[in-house]
């Protein structure tokens, strides 16, 4: 490996990385299409990625890393996994889109109806963004009222009304945390602090009565890694069911990776509706959601609530994430996943005994964390400290001139797959340890 690999832009000679990069921010916003991509909580130039086989990728430049990223998240077999890339390449064969209904979205429906708890009929989209804010305006049809709860530290898409940040108090009044989304597209979303009861029992004391929904990530993965307490999300489940309100689990990061029937399985905790992504999509532009039959119902055509999209269920798409769904079936995927985060677990423990500053690591399954928090992993919604943050900076570029590819933010999961074998593990482990040492 490159002693250079990672350098911030400005080093001697540039590297194709850094040229790409350059042009891309003369043509392109930040010159990325998602901002955590640009790592600007990191420093340095983003990397221009090439292709991928299993759990490697190949930036610009020739050089290899060990994925841990794994296009957050969706790559549950790794890259360019040879049953899905057959089933893609055949399926492009016969076209690439027709707008009208195709088979293999009747049979990927099939599989997530029978996967998950209470499910009975799923609507196909492109993103994990459009199926919550389809889902969200169901719930509000369904139960005909307005406010939303969500909860800090949960990220559910880019749509105007959950762009929402908690603020001090018990609740949060809608207040935009983005510029662009008018006060009152918020004015109906109350915010609340995960792992609180005592803040459930009283905004349903309060308003009970007007809540349409609540949205939660059931394995929160957007805030740092956030498992709840089984108990907790009982709790919840109890309340909306007392006054009438959908339960709804953004399970877009954990559906069909934590579990065969996701987070709702895992836990026990069945909700009214879900929302699923990234991997049902094996790797393509995927995003559905679901609910009973009775919920359902609503959408037009059959009932009155529109939503459409001229690339939903996508056969191209649809192939990939079937093909995908299959492999993890027919392999026992989820078992081994867990086995793959358990041998990563042990690995790492006395590494993060001998860590020269506070570093936890946090484990649901195949998707980890590693908490910078000087007080230990949080429940809830929890900032970084400034000297926190800039700890992982230095442990982010110390991974990467080992070969390591992490997120490019202190926030964000990291993501094993089946094509981490105990090799990729082993080496992600004595990264880990040399680089914290660099780090420190």
């Amino acid at each position: 490996m490159s002693e250079d690999a990672g350098r911030p832009i400005g080093a001697d000679s540039p590297p194709r990385s850094a040229e790409l990069y350059a042009r891309a921010c003369r043509v392109i916003p930040g010159g990325v299409s998602s901002p955590v991509r640009a790592f600007r909580a990191v420093g340095g130039t983003p990397l221009f990625i090439t292709r991928g086989s299993g759990a490697q990728v190949v930036d610009a430049d020739g050089r290899s890393y060990l994925d841990l990223v794994g296009s957050w998240g969706p790559l549950i077999a790794g890259h360019a996994h040879p049953a899905v890339v057959a089933a893609v390449t055949e399926a492009l064969a016969r076209g690439t889109t027709f707008g009208a209904p195709c088979s293999a979205e009747v049979e990927l429906a099939e599989r997530v109806v029978a996967a998950y708890p209470a499910i009975e009929q799923v609507r196909f989209v492109s993103s994990g963004t459009e199926a919550v804010m389809s889902a969200i305006r169901v719930a509000r049809a369904y139960s005909g009222r307005d406010l939303i709860v969500k909860f800090a530290g949960c990220y559910h898409g880019h749509a105007d009304h959950l762009l929402v940040a908690a603020g001090s108090g018990l609740v949060t009044f809608g207040r935009p945390s983005s510029a662009g989304v008018p006060a009152a597209f918020t004015a109906h979303t109350r915010v609340l602090p995960l792992d609180d009861e005592g803040a459930l029992e009283a905004l349903f004391a309060q308003d009970g009565a007007r809540i349409a929904a609540v949205i939660i990530e059931p394995i929160p993965a957007n805030h740092g890694l956030l498992p709840q307490r089984r108990e907790f999300l009982l709790t919840l489940r109890r309340l909306t069911q007392a006054h009438g309100a959908l339960l709804i689990f953004d399970e877009v990061i954990s559906g069909f990776r934590v579990a065969r029937g996701g987070a709702a399985q895992l836990l026990d905790v069945t909700p009214d509706m879900a929302t699923f992504g990234k991997v049902i999509g094996g790797g393509m532009p995927v995003g559905a959601f679901g609910a009973p039959r009775r919920i359902m119902s609503r959408l037009a055509p059959e009932g009155d609530t529109y939503q459409a999209g001229t690339l939903s269920g996508n056969p191209v798409a649809m192939t990939a994430g079937l093909a995908t769904l299959e492999l993890l079936e027919r392999h026992e995927g989820w078992r081994e996943l867990e086995a793959r985060g358990a041998e990563l677990e042990r690995l790492l423990q006395p590494v993060l005994r001998q860590a020269p500053f506070p570093l936890h690591l946090v484990r649901v399954g195949s998707i980890f964390w590693l908490a910078l928090h000087e007080q230990g992993a949080p429940r809830h919604a929890a900032t970084l400290t400034p000297a926190e943050t800039a700890r992982f900076a230095r442990l982010f570029h110390a991974m990467l001139a080992r070969g390591v590819y992490l997120p490019p933010s202190a926030y964000e999961a990291c993501f094993l797959s089946l094509a981490h074998g105990s090799a990729d593990i082993a080496r992600f482990a004595q990264a880990l340890s040399e680089s914290l040492a660099v780090a420190a």
